[in-house]
């Protein structure tokens, strides 16, 4: 089955996969609607990321609107204004450290948000079959592996911090609202992220620019906790099968295929970035820093995405060496991002909640 979309709302779409999202519609696939690019602006959220967007197909194809999906007029004004069909929820607070630190933005955003997004819809799209909510969560909800085995659509949740409590919350009550108020929905669980415009407080950017830096380079404990790579314009190549093609009331699984202990992924960012400055091969390996571990750290994420291969024919293009590559690339070249995001927002917040830790 071949869905007729119609104009996608994004929520959280000046984040990092949201951004990613919506330039990916843009350009490279055949989508033809409107995007409403819905964003409250926290400190992770920034249009800086979507600026050749803006001034490209802004007004016609393109709209910003600053909302917090938690308030349930304003996010009704912008589904009815625009004649939304679709929601693409993103919007999130989706770091596990600030999580441990104040837990209340992830019950706020993450649980009572996607609630009040989907009472909205719920009111909007009454006896309608045209419309589609998709959540995105991640892979996090299902806890912790230990050296087998792998997540599976069908894996019980098990949650081991308040940000993934939050978002195993929020899957449940999509799920709900399907099987109760028959809401056509989708949802998927996707793998770690990397890639363009991911905020610095997340592994792989914080490295890459620590390195830049020649500042420290924290890894949690012993370094053997193990992620799953997924490069963010494979997950939303598959997102977009899954707008196109999924199940209505169907879990997808998006997974990278690529894991890699922290310690290990750092040493070959090291090697990768030496190669690109010509230091000596091992010039940044002597800032590894190891530290004290997180509490409840998950050992060992591991995704089973056979059930979207089978399905919607999906499959990762991007492997993990091109992919750092690009990556590395993008965050040496564009250096002035860097410098705004961490001097804007992001900076307050870090001086705010980290000032007395």
């Amino acid at each position: 089955m071949q869905r007729k979309l119609g104009n996608i709302a994004v929520t959280g779409g000046a984040g990092f996969i949201g951004s990613n999202f919506i330039r990916y519609l843009f350009a490279q696939t055949d989508f033809t609607g409107r995007i409403i690019n819905v964003d409250k602006l926290t400190y992770a959220g920034n249009q800086e990321s979507l600026s050749d967007i803006q001034s490209k197909h802004g007004n016609d194809r393109y709209v910003f609107e600053q909302a917090d999906i938690c308030d349930y007029e304003r996010m009704k004004g912008i589904i009815q204004q625009y004649d939304v069909r679709v929601v693409v929820n993103f919007a999130a607070e989706s770091h596990v450290d600030r999580s441990i630190f104040g837990p209340k933005e992830f019950i706020q955003t993450n649980i009572l948000g996607t609630f009040n997004l989907l009472e909205v819809v719920r009111e909007l799209w009454v006896g309608r079959n045209d419309v589609l909510f998709h959540h995105v969560s991640t892979d996090e909800v299902y806890g912790s592996l230990g050296d087998t085995g792998f997540f599976h659509e069908t894996t019980s949740y098990d949650p081991r911090s308040p940000y993934s409590a939050s978002k195993a919350s929020s899957d449940h009550l999509v799920m709900a609202y399907y099987h109760t108020y028959n809401m056509p929905v989708t949802l998927s669980n996707c793998s770690n992220n990397y890639g363009p415009y991911q905020f610095p407080e997340k592994l792989i950017p914080l490295i890459i620019l620590n390195m830049k830096e020649e500042k420290p380079l924290p890894v949690y404990g012993d370094g053997k906790n193990i992620r799953d790579w997924l490069y963010v314009d494979d997950h939303n190549s598959a997102l977009w099968m899954i707008l196109n093609r999924g199940t209505t009331g169907e879990t997808y699984n998006i997974g990278g295929e690529n894991e890699w202990e922290n310690i290990r992924l750092v040493h070959v960012l090291c090697e990768k970035m030496s190669e690109k400055t010509g230091k000596p091969g091992d010039y940044y390996k002597r800032l590894i820093t190891m530290v004290k571990d997180r509490p409840g750290h998950d050992r060992r994420y591991a995704i089973n995405c056979d059930k979207i291969k089978k399905e919607l024919g999906w499959k990762q293009q991007i492997g993990l060496d091109s992919g750092l590559d690009i990556t590395i690339q993008w965050y040496l070249e564009n250096e002035e991002w860097v410098n705004r995001i961490r001097s804007g927002k992001y900076r307050e917040w870090i001086d705010k909640n980290y000032s007395n830790r």
